[in-house]
C-alpha cells in the first residue's frame, strides 16, 4: 500500500488555508470521504465554502460566541468566529429535521400525535398537541419551522423513524454524509441535553442542504400561517402561527440592499440567542449566516445585522 503525504490547499474568503491531513482534525471541511481512487481523498469541502480560522475584516463579532457569513454561489466564507467551536443549536436543530421530512417523508401524508408530545421541560414551545391530534406533514412542518413547535418535532421524528432515538440516529447519518464531523444529535427539537452539539459550521452545511428544497425555502419565509387539523375525534382545531423569525414579522429591519428570504431561530438558557438566515444581495445570490450564543434576543439581532452589513 502507498502512502501519501497530503497537503490541502482550500480558498475560503478569497484567501488559501494549509493543512496537513488529520484524521482527527476538529475542522469538518478537512475531514475526507472515499473517492474511488486509490491515490486521491475528496474532500467534503468540495464545492463548499471552507471555515478555518477567525475572519473578522473589520467586523464587530463580539456579541455572540460563534458566527459566520457564507456566501453560496462563490463558496466563500466572508465572515467567521469560532466557526468549529462545539455549541449547543437550540432549535437551529430542527433545519435537520425538517430537511430529513423532506427527503423521506410526503407532505400529504397524515400525522398521528403519541402521547410522547407531552414535553413536560419549562419554557418549551409546544403547540401544544393532544395524543390522537392529526395533521398532515407538510402542516407539520409549518409549526415545526414557524412556530418551533417542540412536539411537532416528536411527531415528525416517530412517523420518519418510529421513535425519537431512531430518528436522532438517523440526523447523525445524514449529518455525517454532509460533513457535519463535529455535531451529534440526541432530539429532533433541541431541547437542552449535554450530548446534543453541533457548530457554526456545520450548520451552514446543514442549511445549505436544506435550501435545495422548495418547500423548505417557502415554509421559513412566511410570516403567518392558518393551521387547521383535527383531534381524535375528528375535531377540528384551529392555530394561527406566526413567524418568530423577527426580520420577517416587521420587528427588525435588514441592512439596505439584503432581502432575508427566512431562516430558524433558536433560544434555551443553555445555548443562549440563536439564528441562521438565508439572505439575498441586490441581485438575487444567496447568503447563510449563522449566530450561536447570543447573550439575549436584542444582542443576537444587533450581531446578525452586522454581519448582514457585510454581504457585498
Amino acid at each position: 500500500m502507498i502512502v501519501i503525504l497530503m497537503s490541502l490547499f482550500m480558498s475560503g474568503c478569497g484567501k488559501k488555508y494549509e493543512n496537513a491531513y488529520d484524521v482527527n482534525s476538529g475542522i469538518s471541511a478537512f475531514t475526507f470521504g472515499e473517492s474511488g481512487n486509490d491515490n486521491v481523498a475528496a474532500s467534503f469541502a468540495q464545492g463548499l465554502c471552507v471555515a478555518s480560522v477567525d475572519i473578522s475584516e473589520g467586523a464587530d463579532l463580539s456579541r455572540s460566541e460563534a458566527s459566520g457569513l457564507f456566501d453560496v454561489v462563490n463558496r466563500e466564507t466572508i465572515l467567521c468566529k469560532n466557526a468549529n467551536e462545539v455549541l449547543y443549536p437550540a432549535s437551529l436543530t430542527k433545519t435537520m429535521t425538517a430537511m430529513i421530512a423532506l427527503k423521506y417523508g410526503k407532505l400529504d401524508d397524515v400525522l398521528i400525535a403519541s402521547g410522547n408530545v407531552a414535553i413536560s421541560e419549562s419554557g418549551a414551545q409546544l403547540l401544544p398537541l393532544k395524543e390522537g391530534d392529526r395533521m398532515t406533514l407538510e402542516q407539520a412542518l409549518h409549526a415545526l419551522l414557524m412556530y418551533s413547535a417542540n412536539d411537532v418535532g416528536v411527531m415528525i421524528a416517530e412517523y420518519i423513524s418510529g421513535s425519537v432515538e431512531e430518528f436522532a440516529a438517523l440526523m447523525n447519518k445524514e449529518a455525517l454524509s454532509l460533513g457535519a464531523t463535529n455535531t451529534n444529535f440526541k432530539n429532533p427539537h433541541g431541547l437542552t441535553d449535554e450530548e446534543h452539539y453541533t457548530t457554526v459550521y456545520d450548520l451552514y452545511l446543514i442549511f445549505n442542504e436544506a435550501i435545495k428544497y422548495e418547500k423548505f425555502n417557502e415554509i421559513i419565509n412566511k410570516e403567518v400561517y392558518e393551521l387547521n387539523y383535527s383531534d381524535a375525534q375528528g375535531n377540528i382545531k384551529s392555530k394561527e402561527l406566526h413567524t418568530t423569525n423577527a426580520y420577517l414579522s416587521g420587528e427588525k429591519n435588514a441592512p439596505e440592499g439584503v432581502r432575508v428570504v427566512g431562516g430558524k431561530t433558536g433560544t434555551t438558557d443553555a445555548a443562549g440567542s440563536c439564528l441562521v438566515l438565508l439572505s439575498n444581495d441586490t441581485s438575487g445570490n444567496p447568503y447563510i449566516s449563522v449566530v450561536l450564543k447570543a447573550e439575549d434576543r436584542e444582542g443576537l439581532y444587533d450581531q446578525m445585522s452586522g454581519i448582514l452589513n457585510n454581504i457585498p
